[in-house]
């Protein structure tokens, strides 16, 4: 069994908050398959979100066409940034891209922003479950119109992140770093 083919094992919810990491670097060359992107979607789309408005669309940047895609992406960098770029965009095996329709009320969209946020953490830890790492980024060509261009993104949509995809062996897996103890910033009324 490959690790593409890695079958979800039964673990308690707060060990896999636990556990979950973000996967910067040294993945694995194997293709992330998009049937396993489509069926981490299918499950992660149950985040909660006001009126069932559902305001994500999903952008998935396969291995195959990874190659492709970072050589039209790093031409938006300046020429001396170019070739750093093409080395940071060639280390992830796919991308996925999270776009979210935006709502000129500010409630509704506040609240699109929340469910879209839930969403890609129900996708981080289903993936970290199927040993699939993924690290979300949002770095300045999120907002750039040309990556908008080039991505598809509408009028009335704005990228969430790119979500770095790629399986990982264990040894590369990330130490945990200490989170503050939630007693020291609970009050209560």
């Amino acid at each position: 069994m490959t690790t593409n083919t890695i079958q979800a094992q039964t673990r308690p919810v707060s060990e896999a908050i636990r556990q979950r990491r973000s996967i910067k670097n040294n993945y694995k060359q194997d293709p992330v398959p998009e049937e396993l992107i489509v069926e981490l979607l299918n499950d992660a789309v149950f985040a909660p979100n006001h009126g069932v408005r559902e305001p994500w669309r999903f952008l998935f940047i396969s291995s195959e066409r990874k190659d492709a895609f970072v050589d039209e992406l790093v031409e938006l960098f300046p020429q001396d940034r170019q070739e750093n770029r093409r080395n940071y965009f060639s280390q992830p095996s796919a991308f996925l891209v999270i776009i979210m329709k935006e709502d000129p009320r500010q409630k509704q969209h506040e609240e699109n922003i929340y469910a879209t946020a839930s969403l890609v953490q129900n996708f981080q830890l289903l993936a970290w479950e199927r040993g699939l790492g993924v690290c979300w980024k949002t770095q300045p060509h999120v907002w750039d119109p040309q990556a908008h261009q080039i991505l598809g993104v509408q009028p009335g949509e704005k990228i969430i992140g790119f979500l770095h995809l790629g399986f990982f062996d264990e040894e590369n897996i990330p130490a945990p770093k200490t989170r503050t103890p939630a007693e020291e910033k609970l009050s209560v009324y």
